[in-house]
């Protein structure tokens, strides 16, 4: 996953300047990823980051490799896949190699409620950009509701509802003026060049985000689509922020599509799960970036690999692996991100890890599931 920003600059100077060393480290154009401070070219975030958070900006939710074990995440229709709690952690670092420029945390707990016909739901996010530049906590409630179009045949809609708090560090942003064409943003003398900018009222916010989500699903295959930030919250320190091109510094609404299969290859019974393998495709917009993952998952017994192809559309973005094992109402995967664009793998790739507790072993009645949604479980 590419989490990156794009910007208006309103400073030909910090313009100039980012479009240099972008050009020298990934060879894109007004589009600039994060770099560990320190380095010249890690100064990269930190100002845009400014740029971001007092002007306009398009940011990026986070977005796992391991999105079947962070299924609410997808899509809040698919709150409620057991008849027990399930309870999913997940933790993402991506490019290591740079420093703690990107970490995601979350945890969450859903389950199907069968008097009301419905999924409920909660999860706790936590997602840490720049080092500590700017974090965010947010903590969001789901909701879903299924009906029998026919047969076999299902569809779930789903709303979710959740709180989010924006957080920034002030002193550890470099603004345009602050940094000297030749020498960067410290001086020979080792202390950093002042800037003129001024520190906003508030460094922190809070704000509502809304999404809603469908997806229709038989035995054989599901299909559904989400909407993240529906109601585009504004996520500027500076009220009223605008770019030249009347674009407010509001989180986009992001669409997902996804879809899958799930193909049988051998029954379980008391003593042994089921095996299959389960080709999926996810596809995501938001802001004019793209993302779409193709692979599918395999799961024998009590093991279970996947292998992912990630693109945006116009390059090659990673191979994504992964490798969990499941023992009861335990399931733990590992997966590894082996970046093959030009930001190539020397920053570290991205490494996953994925904990579900899935109660439905210590329930008296075995659940046995007429759906294809044994990859989210």
């Amino acid at each position: 996953m590419l989490k990156s920003l794009t910007f208006e600059f309103k400073r030909p100077f910090l313009l100039f300047y980012c479009f240099m060393q972008a050009l020298k480290l990934l060879k894109v154009t007004f589009v600039f990823s994060a770099f560990r401070p320190g380095r010249m070219c890690g100064f990269i975030l930190i100002a845009a980051v400014c740029t971001y958070l007092i002007g306009p900006a398009k940011a990026q939710d986070p977005v796992y490799s391991q999105f079947y074990n962070a299924h609410l995440q997808l899509n809040t229709a698919l709150a409620g896949n057991t008849v027990s709690p399930l309870i999913q952690m997940n933790y993402r670092n991506q490019w290591p190699g740079l420093g703690n420029i990107y970490t995601t945390y979350s945890v969450s707990y859903d389950q199907y409620i069968r008097k009301l016909n419905s999924g409920i739901g909660a999860m706790l996010l936590a997602d840490n950009a720049g080092d500590g530049t700017l974090k965010s906590t947010g903590i969001t409630a789901f909701y879903s509701y299924r009906l029998r179009v026919k047969d076999e045949l299902y569809v779930k809609g789903g709303l979710e509802a959740g709180v989010v708090n924006l957080g920034l560090d002030w002193n550890k942003l470099v603004f345009g003026d602050a940094i000297d064409p030749a020498v960067g943003p410290i001086s020979p003398g080792g202390t950093p060049f002042p800037s003129q900018e001024s520190v906003p009222a508030s460094t922190s916010k809070r704000y509502l985000n809304l999404g809603a989500g469908v997806v229709i699903y038989s035995p054989k295959y599901y299909a559904g689509i989400s909407l993240k930030n529906l109601n585009t919250p504004d996520v500027s320190f500076v009220a009223g922020s605008v770019g030249v091109s009347g674009n407010s510094s509001s989180l986009p609404v992001r669409i997902s599509l996804h879809g899958g299969t799930q193909i049988l290859l051998k029954r379980g019974n008391k003593n042994e799960d089921p095996t299959f393998i389960s080709p999926n495709v996810m596809f995501l917009r938001q802001s004019g970036y793209n993302q779409l993952n193709l692979g599918a998952y395999l799961s024998v017994n009590k093991i279970q690999g996947g292998l992912w192809y990630r693109h945006s559309l116009y390059n090659g973005d990673a191979v994504i692996t992964s490798f969990g094992v499941r023992k009861d109402f335990f399931k733990i995967t590992y997966s590894f991100d082996f970046t093959v664009s030009q930001l190539s793998i020397r920053q570290g790739g991205s490494h996953e890890l994925g904990i579900i507790l899935n109660f439905d072993h210590i329930y008296p009645k075995k659940e046995d599931y007429n759906d294809c949604f044994a990859i989210f479980r």
